[in-house]
Order: structure tokens, then C-alpha cells, then sequence
């Protein structure tokens, strides 16, 4: 009888652990997670042929900051907020010993946040590793992300995130 009940227990036991991270993981590209209607290129079409514009041209600087301002409230896929996901992306470090990370934005492209503009909000993601694990070899590496994607945003100095993600876990990209 012992035994029935201790087996009763450990299956019970491992039930309760399996349902812990019940929902399966979906694997997420970029474009997912920006809004259908989201159009920030209707600010380009009121300037007409932005091409002819030479880099100086104080118009480029208007259109510069209207892209910016646009892009730091890009808005987000609220029905992605609470999904465990898995998303690829370029690490920008932001916290961290040299060795490991414990947080760091990803972004869709290399480079991203140290050009301006940095990308949009709905293009950069927050990411906070559970004790520093995230083993990083450089800036820049590239990476997937597995854990539960929040839609609520977080700034930094270097972009504002319109998503952030507790990892679970950060592995190469290969």
C-alpha cells in the first residue's frame, strides 16, 4: 500500500511539473509582431520623392524625427502578450559581467540601436535571464530565445522595447 501511495504521489508530482510550461513554445518571426495596420511609411509619402532629398536637406531631418517618433510608440500584437515563444535575433547587451548576461534587447538585424534610428518598438525586445546565464560571446551574436513574451514596453538609452521575454532559455543560433 506504501508503495501505491508513493507511486500515486510521483505521478501526481510529475503532472503537476509537465503542466508548468503546458502551452507549447511557438516559434515567432519578426513580422509577426507588428500589427497589420501599423504603416509608418505614410509618413514617407507625404514628403513625395525622398530620394531627391540630400542628407542635409532640412526636410530629411523632419522626416528623420517623425520616423523616430513614430517608431519609439510603434505599437504592439497585444494576443502574442502571455505566448511562450522562441524568436531568433542580434544580442545589445545592457547588463552583464563580461562572461554572461543577465539582460540584453534582441533585435531583428545586426547592428540594430547602434545606427540610428534604432529599430522600432515592435521590432526590439527585452530580454531578462534568469541569473545571469545567458553565455554571450560578443555583441552582436545571434541567438534564439525561448520563454514567455510580455507586450508591455521597457526603455533604455539605447531603443525603447515594445515587447520584453523572460527567458528561459538563450541559445546559439545555428
Amino acid at each position: 500500500m506504501k508503495i501505491y501511495f508513493t507511486v500515486v504521489l510521483l505521478l501526481t508530482s510529475l503532472l503537476f511539473l509537465g503542466g508548468v510550461h503546458a502551452e507549447p513554445v511557438k516559434e515567432l518571426e519578426w513580422d509577426a509582431m507588428v500589427p497589420e495596420d501599423y504603416r509608418p511609411d505614410k509618413i514617407l509619402n507625404q514628403f513625395g520623392d525622398i530620394n531627391a532629398l540630400d542628407d542635409n536637406d532640412p526636410k530629411a531631418q523632419i522626416i528623420l524625427e517623425q520616423l523616430e517618433a513614430a517608431w519609439r510608440v510603434a505599437p504592439v500584437v497585444e494576443s502574442l502578450d502571455g505566448k511562450r515563444v522562441k524568436l531568433p535575433g542580434f544580442v545589445v547587451p545592457i547588463e552583464g559581467d563580461g562572461e554572461k548576461l543577465s539582460e540584453f534587447l534582441l533585435v531583428p538585424y545586426y547592428g540594430a540601436c547602434i545606427h540610428v534610428p534604432p529599430p522600432p518598438a515592435n521590432q526590439t525586445v527585452y530580454v531578462k535571464v534568469p541569473e545571469a546565464d545567458a553565455k554571450i560571446r560578443e555583441a552582436f551574436d545571434t541567438v534564439w530565445v525561448t520563454g514567455t513574451l510580455s507586450a508591455k514596453p521597457f526603455n533604455s538609452d539605447l531603443a525603447n522595447a515594445g515587447y520584453q521575454i523572460e527567458a528561459e532559455a538563450v541559445t546559439p543560433y545555428e
